[in-house]
Protein backbone atom coordinates (compact mmCIF):
# COMPACT_ATOMS: atom_id res chain seq x y z
CA UNK A 1 0.00 0.00 0.00
CA UNK A 2 1.35 3.45 -0.42
CA UNK A 3 -0.03 5.01 3.24
CA UNK A 4 1.87 4.19 6.12
CA UNK A 5 0.26 4.99 9.47
CA UNK A 6 3.04 6.79 11.27
CA UNK A 7 0.46 7.42 14.52
CA UNK A 8 -3.36 8.01 15.34
CA UNK A 9 -3.15 11.45 13.78
CA UNK A 10 -0.42 11.38 11.04
CA UNK A 11 -0.01 9.34 7.56
CA UNK A 12 2.61 9.34 5.21
CA UNK A 13 2.05 8.82 1.22
CA UNK A 14 3.60 7.56 -1.56
CA UNK A 15 2.47 8.10 -5.12
CA UNK A 16 0.28 10.97 -4.65
CA UNK A 17 0.78 14.24 -6.92
CA UNK A 18 -0.97 17.49 -7.04
CA UNK A 19 -1.49 17.50 -11.00
CA UNK A 20 -3.47 20.93 -11.22
CA UNK A 21 -4.25 23.43 -9.20
CA UNK A 22 -7.01 27.19 -9.76
CA UNK A 23 -7.55 29.72 -7.63
CA UNK A 24 -10.40 32.36 -8.21
CA UNK A 25 -10.72 35.45 -5.98
CA UNK A 26 -12.78 38.43 -5.25
CA UNK A 27 -11.92 41.91 -5.99
CA UNK A 28 -10.02 42.83 -2.66
CA UNK A 29 -8.50 40.02 -2.68
CA UNK A 30 -7.00 40.81 -6.11
CA UNK A 31 -6.05 44.02 -4.70
CA UNK A 32 -4.19 42.56 -2.12
CA UNK A 33 -0.24 41.34 -2.31
CA UNK A 34 -1.05 38.05 -3.92
CA UNK A 35 -3.07 39.49 -6.85
CA UNK A 36 -0.87 37.74 -9.73
CA UNK A 37 -0.73 34.71 -8.58
CA UNK A 38 -4.53 33.91 -9.02
CA UNK A 39 -5.90 32.15 -11.79
CA UNK A 40 -9.12 34.63 -12.21
CA UNK A 41 -10.11 37.44 -10.51
CA UNK A 42 -13.64 38.83 -10.21
CA UNK A 43 -14.13 42.34 -10.77
CA UNK A 44 -16.68 42.42 -7.98
CA UNK A 45 -18.00 40.67 -4.98
CA UNK A 46 -21.40 39.68 -6.85
CA UNK A 47 -20.16 39.44 -10.24
CA UNK A 48 -23.65 39.60 -11.41
CA UNK A 49 -25.19 37.19 -9.44
CA UNK A 50 -28.43 37.52 -7.77
CA UNK A 51 -27.40 36.18 -4.08
CA UNK A 52 -23.55 36.40 -1.93
CA UNK A 53 -24.67 32.70 -1.81
CA UNK A 54 -25.14 32.14 -5.28
CA UNK A 55 -21.77 34.16 -6.19
CA UNK A 56 -20.15 31.97 -3.83
CA UNK A 57 -21.64 28.69 -5.74
CA UNK A 58 -19.94 30.04 -8.97
CA UNK A 59 -16.62 31.19 -7.41
CA UNK A 60 -16.42 27.33 -5.73
CA UNK A 61 -17.72 26.08 -9.77
CA UNK A 62 -15.22 28.54 -11.51
CA UNK A 63 -12.27 26.98 -9.67
CA UNK A 64 -13.06 23.33 -9.72
CA UNK A 65 -13.79 23.86 -13.38
CA UNK A 66 -10.24 25.48 -14.26
CA UNK A 67 -8.34 22.93 -11.89
CA UNK A 68 -9.44 20.32 -14.59
CA UNK A 69 -9.15 22.16 -17.80
CA UNK A 70 -5.02 22.97 -16.80
CA UNK A 71 -4.63 19.19 -16.23
CA UNK A 72 -6.65 18.08 -19.69
CA UNK A 73 -8.89 15.94 -17.42
CA UNK A 74 -12.57 15.91 -17.87
CA UNK A 75 -15.31 15.73 -15.50
CA UNK A 76 -16.22 12.22 -16.50
CA UNK A 77 -12.52 11.07 -15.21
CA UNK A 78 -12.71 12.56 -11.55
CA UNK A 79 -13.82 9.51 -8.98
CA UNK A 80 -14.38 11.88 -6.13
CA UNK A 81 -14.85 15.46 -5.18
CA UNK A 82 -14.16 16.45 -1.61
CA UNK A 83 -14.37 19.78 0.43
CA UNK A 84 -16.82 21.52 1.92
CA UNK A 85 -17.86 25.58 2.96
CA UNK A 86 -18.75 27.89 5.63
CA UNK A 87 -22.51 27.92 4.77
CA UNK A 88 -25.62 25.67 6.13
CA UNK A 89 -25.80 21.89 4.66
CA UNK A 90 -22.47 23.28 2.72
CA UNK A 91 -24.65 24.40 -0.21
CA UNK A 92 -22.06 25.99 -2.13
CA UNK A 93 -20.31 22.14 -2.14
CA UNK A 94 -23.16 20.49 -2.64
CA UNK A 95 -25.10 22.64 -4.75
CA UNK A 96 -21.52 22.65 -7.40
CA UNK A 97 -22.28 18.90 -7.21
CA UNK A 98 -25.79 19.65 -8.92
CA UNK A 99 -23.74 20.05 -11.98
CA UNK A 100 -20.61 18.26 -12.30
CA UNK A 101 -22.17 15.18 -10.79
CA UNK A 102 -19.36 13.29 -9.92
CA UNK A 103 -19.21 11.28 -6.00
CA UNK A 104 -18.89 13.65 -3.67
CA UNK A 105 -17.78 13.83 -0.01
CA UNK A 106 -18.48 16.77 1.86
CA UNK A 107 -16.51 17.81 4.74
CA UNK A 108 -17.09 20.43 7.24
CA UNK A 109 -13.69 21.87 9.63
CA UNK A 110 -14.80 25.57 9.09
CA UNK A 111 -11.80 27.48 7.54
CA UNK A 112 -9.49 23.81 8.12
CA UNK A 113 -11.74 22.40 5.20
CA UNK A 114 -8.83 22.31 2.76
CA UNK A 115 -6.11 20.69 4.39
CA UNK A 116 -8.90 18.10 5.71
CA UNK A 117 -9.82 17.32 2.06
CA UNK A 118 -6.80 16.99 0.12
CA UNK A 119 -5.15 15.06 3.47
CA UNK A 120 -8.13 13.13 2.97
CA UNK A 121 -8.06 12.71 -0.56
CA UNK A 122 -4.11 11.88 -0.95
CA UNK A 123 -5.01 8.95 1.87
CA UNK A 124 -7.78 7.48 0.07
CA UNK A 125 -5.52 7.80 -3.57
CA UNK A 126 -2.28 5.77 -1.57
CA UNK A 127 -4.74 3.45 0.44
CA UNK A 128 -5.65 2.19 -2.79
CA UNK A 129 -9.21 3.63 -3.80
CA UNK A 130 -10.31 6.50 -6.41
CA UNK A 131 -7.30 7.26 -8.51
CA UNK A 132 -8.47 11.03 -9.40
CA UNK A 133 -9.72 13.32 -6.62
CA UNK A 134 -10.42 16.84 -7.01
CA UNK A 135 -10.11 18.73 -3.47
CA UNK A 136 -11.68 21.98 -3.51
CA UNK A 137 -12.67 25.04 -0.45
CA UNK A 138 -14.80 28.35 -0.53
CA UNK A 139 -16.23 31.51 1.27
CA UNK A 140 -17.62 34.57 0.62
CA UNK A 141 -17.02 37.55 2.54
CA UNK A 142 -21.09 38.93 2.47
CA UNK A 143 -22.33 35.28 2.95
CA UNK A 144 -20.67 34.61 5.77
CA UNK A 145 -21.08 38.26 7.26
CA UNK A 146 -24.52 37.49 6.80
CA UNK A 147 -24.68 33.72 8.45
CA UNK A 148 -22.55 34.28 11.49
CA UNK A 149 -22.47 37.64 12.30
CA UNK A 150 -24.56 40.80 10.38
CA UNK A 151 -25.77 41.52 7.19
CA UNK A 152 -23.04 44.09 5.61
CA UNK A 153 -25.55 46.72 5.01
CA UNK A 154 -25.94 47.24 8.19
CA UNK A 155 -21.85 48.63 8.52
CA UNK A 156 -21.20 47.68 11.94
CA UNK A 157 -17.97 48.55 13.24
CA UNK A 158 -15.61 45.49 13.48
CA UNK A 159 -13.12 44.77 16.32
CA UNK A 160 -9.44 45.06 15.67
CA UNK A 161 -9.27 41.23 16.03
CA UNK A 162 -11.79 40.65 13.64
CA UNK A 163 -10.53 38.98 10.48
CA UNK A 164 -12.02 39.80 6.88
CA UNK A 165 -13.67 36.43 5.43
CA UNK A 166 -12.01 36.37 1.84
CA UNK A 167 -14.12 35.92 -1.48
CA UNK A 168 -12.00 32.98 -2.64
CA UNK A 169 -12.16 29.43 -3.83
CA UNK A 170 -9.20 27.25 -4.48
CA UNK A 171 -8.75 23.93 -5.92
CA UNK A 172 -6.30 20.96 -6.05
CA UNK A 173 -6.71 18.38 -8.64
CA UNK A 174 -5.08 14.99 -6.92
CA UNK A 175 -3.71 11.83 -8.78
CA UNK A 176 -2.28 8.24 -8.12
CA UNK A 177 0.91 7.90 -9.57
CA UNK A 178 4.98 9.02 -9.83
CA UNK A 179 5.68 12.48 -10.62
CA UNK A 180 5.67 12.49 -15.06
CA UNK A 181 7.41 16.06 -14.81
CA UNK A 182 9.28 18.53 -13.15
CA UNK A 183 6.65 20.55 -11.90
CA UNK A 184 4.72 17.92 -10.16
CA UNK A 185 4.24 18.30 -6.50
CA UNK A 186 4.03 15.29 -4.04
CA UNK A 187 1.83 15.56 -1.13
CA UNK A 188 4.33 13.44 1.38
CA UNK A 189 2.14 13.57 4.43
CA UNK A 190 -0.85 14.86 6.69
CA UNK A 191 -1.27 14.94 10.15
CA UNK A 192 -5.30 15.22 10.96
CA UNK A 193 -5.85 17.56 14.09
CA UNK A 194 -7.56 17.45 17.68
CA UNK A 195 -10.25 19.69 18.88
CA UNK A 196 -8.40 22.15 20.87
CA UNK A 197 -10.74 24.41 23.34
CA UNK A 198 -9.17 27.02 25.22
CA UNK A 199 -12.39 28.52 26.25
CA UNK A 200 -12.43 31.21 24.08
CA UNK A 201 -15.86 32.67 23.47
CA UNK A 202 -15.11 36.28 21.40
CA UNK A 203 -16.25 35.24 17.29
CA UNK A 204 -14.48 38.54 16.51
CA UNK A 205 -11.20 36.86 18.06
CA UNK A 206 -11.17 33.64 16.42
CA UNK A 207 -7.18 33.97 16.21
CA UNK A 208 -7.07 33.21 19.80
CA UNK A 209 -9.39 30.44 19.86
CA UNK A 210 -7.14 28.48 16.56
CA UNK A 211 -3.53 29.36 17.95
CA UNK A 212 -3.53 26.42 20.11
CA UNK A 213 -5.09 24.25 17.82
CA UNK A 214 -2.20 25.05 15.53
CA UNK A 215 0.59 24.58 17.90
CA UNK A 216 -0.81 21.48 18.84
CA UNK A 217 -1.20 20.26 15.06
CA UNK A 218 2.22 21.60 14.08
CA UNK A 219 4.18 19.85 17.53
CA UNK A 220 2.15 16.38 16.72
CA UNK A 221 3.07 16.62 12.99
CA UNK A 222 7.24 17.13 13.51
CA UNK A 223 6.87 14.72 16.43
CA UNK A 224 5.35 12.03 13.86
CA UNK A 225 7.39 12.60 10.91
CA UNK A 226 10.52 12.55 12.91
CA UNK A 227 11.67 16.41 11.42
CA UNK A 228 12.66 19.20 12.86
CA UNK A 229 10.66 22.65 11.85
CA UNK A 230 13.71 23.60 9.38
CA UNK A 231 12.41 20.71 7.17
CA UNK A 232 10.50 23.07 5.34
CA UNK A 233 10.96 26.33 3.60
CA UNK A 234 7.55 27.73 5.18
CA UNK A 235 4.31 26.70 7.88
CA UNK A 236 1.93 28.46 6.41
CA UNK A 237 -1.00 28.44 8.82
CA UNK A 238 -4.57 28.72 7.45
CA UNK A 239 -6.10 32.02 8.73
CA UNK A 240 -4.22 33.13 12.28
CA UNK A 241 -3.40 36.54 10.97
CA UNK A 242 -1.58 39.30 12.56
CA UNK A 243 -2.63 38.23 15.97
CA UNK A 244 -2.78 34.69 15.83
CA UNK A 245 0.61 34.38 14.18
CA UNK A 246 2.26 36.14 17.46
CA UNK A 247 0.34 34.12 19.36
CA UNK A 248 1.59 30.54 18.01
CA UNK A 249 4.94 32.10 18.01
CA UNK A 250 4.85 32.93 21.62
CA UNK A 251 3.59 29.35 22.58
CA UNK A 252 6.62 27.90 20.79
CA UNK A 253 9.40 30.03 22.50
CA UNK A 254 7.44 28.62 25.84
CA UNK A 255 8.48 25.62 25.00
CA UNK A 256 11.95 26.72 23.83
CA UNK A 257 11.22 26.41 20.22
CA UNK A 258 12.29 29.18 17.87
CA UNK A 259 9.75 28.90 15.03
CA UNK A 260 9.60 32.48 13.55
CA UNK A 261 11.83 31.97 11.03
CA UNK A 262 9.12 29.45 9.10
CA UNK A 263 5.72 31.01 10.41
CA UNK A 264 3.39 32.65 8.09
CA UNK A 265 -0.11 33.15 7.50
CA UNK A 266 -2.20 32.69 4.56
CA UNK A 267 -4.67 35.28 6.09
CA UNK A 268 -2.13 37.73 6.88
CA UNK A 269 -0.14 37.11 3.53
CA UNK A 270 -3.64 37.50 1.57
CA UNK A 271 -4.16 41.45 2.20
CA UNK A 272 -2.40 44.05 3.01
CA UNK A 273 -3.38 44.50 6.28
CA UNK A 274 -2.33 48.27 6.81
CA UNK A 275 -3.86 49.59 3.65
CA UNK A 276 -6.52 47.67 2.85
CA UNK A 277 -8.93 47.53 6.60
CA UNK A 278 -9.20 44.05 7.11
CA UNK A 279 -8.12 44.22 10.66
CA UNK A 280 -6.27 41.05 11.72
CA UNK A 281 -6.37 39.83 7.92
CA UNK A 282 -8.41 37.50 5.87
CA UNK A 283 -10.29 33.83 7.23
CA UNK A 284 -12.65 31.88 5.88
CA UNK A 285 -12.18 28.38 3.73
CA UNK A 286 -11.17 29.96 0.49
CA UNK A 287 -8.42 31.71 2.48
CA UNK A 288 -5.92 28.84 2.82
CA UNK A 289 -7.37 27.28 -0.42
CA UNK A 290 -6.85 30.50 -2.39
CA UNK A 291 -3.17 31.17 -1.34
CA UNK A 292 -2.31 27.79 -1.54
CA UNK A 293 -3.98 26.86 -5.07
CA UNK A 294 -2.50 30.42 -6.29
CA UNK A 295 0.77 31.59 -4.21
CA UNK A 296 2.00 28.07 -2.76
CA UNK A 297 2.14 25.96 -5.58
CA UNK A 298 3.57 28.58 -8.00
CA UNK A 299 6.23 28.99 -5.34
CA UNK A 300 6.89 25.65 -5.62
CA UNK A 301 6.93 24.51 -8.51
CA UNK A 302 8.80 27.68 -9.23
CA UNK A 303 11.55 26.33 -7.13
CA UNK A 304 11.18 29.42 -4.75
CA UNK A 305 10.18 26.50 -2.27
CA UNK A 306 10.88 22.91 -2.25
CA UNK A 307 8.97 21.89 1.15
CA UNK A 308 5.94 23.43 2.01
CA UNK A 309 3.69 22.54 5.37
CA UNK A 310 0.41 24.28 5.22
CA UNK A 311 -1.37 24.09 8.42
CA UNK A 312 -5.22 25.15 7.64
CA UNK A 313 -7.06 26.32 11.26
CA UNK A 314 -10.60 26.27 12.10
CA UNK A 315 -12.93 27.68 14.58
CA UNK A 316 -15.83 25.22 15.39
CA UNK A 317 -18.63 27.69 15.86
CA UNK A 318 -21.85 28.14 14.79
CA UNK A 319 -24.34 30.91 15.56
CA UNK A 320 -26.78 28.63 17.27
CA UNK A 321 -23.86 27.71 19.98
CA UNK A 322 -22.31 30.95 20.24
CA UNK A 323 -25.90 32.53 20.97
CA UNK A 324 -25.92 29.25 23.48
CA UNK A 325 -23.18 30.33 25.64
CA UNK A 326 -20.85 27.86 24.37
CA UNK A 327 -16.97 28.32 23.92
CA UNK A 328 -15.34 28.18 20.73
CA UNK A 329 -13.14 24.92 19.92
CA UNK A 330 -10.93 24.96 17.09
CA UNK A 331 -8.82 22.65 14.94
CA UNK A 332 -6.37 22.22 12.63
CA UNK A 333 -5.15 19.90 9.58
CA UNK A 334 -1.38 19.87 8.27
CA UNK A 335 -0.63 18.88 4.86
CA UNK A 336 2.68 18.22 3.86
CA UNK A 337 3.92 19.03 -0.09
CA UNK A 338 6.79 18.88 -1.67
CA UNK A 339 8.62 19.58 -5.61
CA UNK A 340 9.70 17.16 -7.50
CA UNK A 341 13.74 16.83 -6.72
Amino acid sequence: MGVGRLSASSYRFDNVVIRSQAAVVGPKEGEGPLGKYFDRIWPSELNHHTSSEEAELALLTEAQNLALVKAGVEWSQVDLVMGGDLLDQLIATDFAARGHQRPLAGLFSACAVFTESVGLGAMIIAGGGPTVVLAAASSHHMSAERQFRYPIELGYQRTPTAAWTSTAAGACLLVEGRPVKEPDLIIESATFGRVIDWGTKNPNDMATAMAPAAFDTIKQHLRDVGRDISYYDQVYTGDLGVLGVKLLDAMARQEGLDWSSYLDDCGKSLYDTQRQDVHNGGSGPGCSASVFSGFLCRQLRSKEFRRVLLVSTGALFSPTSYKQGESIPAIAHAVAISRMN
